[in-house]
């Protein structure tokens, strides 16, 4: 008789940074993620980008569009801020109760964010709105200064913009997106407890070398970049912590295989299509197994003020080879270990 393969239940997990993108690329990836979590706070950042309420509804109307008929999954909206965005929109976008949270993007930090912030203290009346009702600010915690590193960038901004930021609005909710090294770790741990951060998948299996393993690998491109081995390290070290502040935010973010292996690859790795199974690999490297639940499932809930899902979703070890390429509309998509194997499978 053979044994039965190990299984691990999870409360239903959350997705708190994700990119569905729209049209056919949205059609195409949508399910991925509804297969796996109950919510997910799906980034603005299209063209153009998603400013207002009215557009984040909208918006909103074309995700639920896009998820496969039995399956439960609600999109929490995000606006994108801007040097023009109003203390009233916010006032509307936390009326609305599909907006969740508010995205800042310095601008030319990553994929579309050419509309973002210039200058933070344009966006003051916006923030202060946002600190008043409640709506968290997520952020994109990396400095634009041509003269700064590009593997420098994410510690810059914690030490030029994060902690004037949090001094200044004392009452604002703050998430620091897909932190990626070992100081965006400890100064979350040392902030306040406003004061969260997400943690991908990618970021916690590759470091930079990863990128120039047999070549430039374009797919395992990324913004912000992998950084040392001891940065990931590092980032395990809070994922598998139990920390409450610490959570999970994959930053799936799908790109036409053309345009990844193009002569100007944008930054971002396809994670959806086995994301909790990634991270279950990441917990059981580190022997913390039994702590992924609270990571994936609890912590993101409870900093956002949300109930906990109540459905579950079963996990076996029972490894499985990802395809080289999923189709995307009439494009073609790398997804992250295309090819490879993966550890854990999500069962049903």
């Amino acid at each position: 008789m053979t044994e039965a393969a190990p299984t691990l239940s999870l409360t239903r997990p959350d997705d708190w940074h994700l990119h569905l993108r729209d049209g056919p690329t949205l059609a195409a990836v949508a399910p991925d993620t509804a297969r796996r979590f109950g919510r997910a706070i799906v980034m603005p950042n299209l063209l153009p980008p998603v400013t207002t309420t009215a557009q984040a509804l909208a918006y909103r109307e074309r995700v639920l569009a896009a998820v496969p008929a039995g399956l439960s999954f609600e999109p929490l909206m995000a606006l994108y801020l801007t040097d023009e965005t109003t203390p009233a929109e916010i006032l509307r976008a936390r009326a609305s109760g599909a907006v969740a949270a508010v995205k800042l993007y310095p601008a030319g930090a990553t994929t579309h964010s050419d509309a973002g912030v210039t200058d933070l203290a344009r966006t003051h009346g916006a923030l202060a709105a946002m600190a008043e009702t409640g709506l968290p600010l997520l952020i994109h915690g990396e400095v634009t200064d041509p003269q700064v590193d590009i593997f420098d960038r994410e510690r810059v901004f914690l030490e030029r913009s994060l902690l004037p930021l949090i001094e200044r609005f004392p009452r604002l909710k703050v998430v620091l997106e897909h932190v990626s090294t070992r100081e965006g770790v400890a100064r979350v741990q040392d902030g306040p407890e406003r004061l969260a951060a997400t943690l991908t998948p990618h970021h916690l299996l590759l470091s930079r070398n990863a990128m120039f393993a047999g070549g430039l690998r374009p797919h395992h491109f990324c913004l912000p970049v992998a950084k040392r081995e001891e940065d990931r390290l590092a980032l395990v070290e809070a994922a598998t912590s139990g920390h409450p502040r610490f959570f999970l935010g994959t930053d799936s973010a799908p790109h036409p295989r053309r345009r990844k292996e193009s002569a100007s690859a944008p930054g971002g790795i396809y994670t959806a299509h086995a994301a909790i199974e990634l991270y279950a690999e990441v917990f059981e490297q580190a022997g913390a197994l039994d702590r992924l639940e609270a990571f994936a499932s609890f912590h993101g809930p409870d900093f956002y003020g949300l109930p906990r899902n109540r459905e579950r979703v079963t996990l076996v070890r029972e490894p499985w080879t990802v395809p080289a390429s999923l189709a995307m509309g009439e494009e073609e998509l790398v997804p992250f270990r295309a090819g490879e194997r993966v550890a854990w499978k999500l069962a049903g």
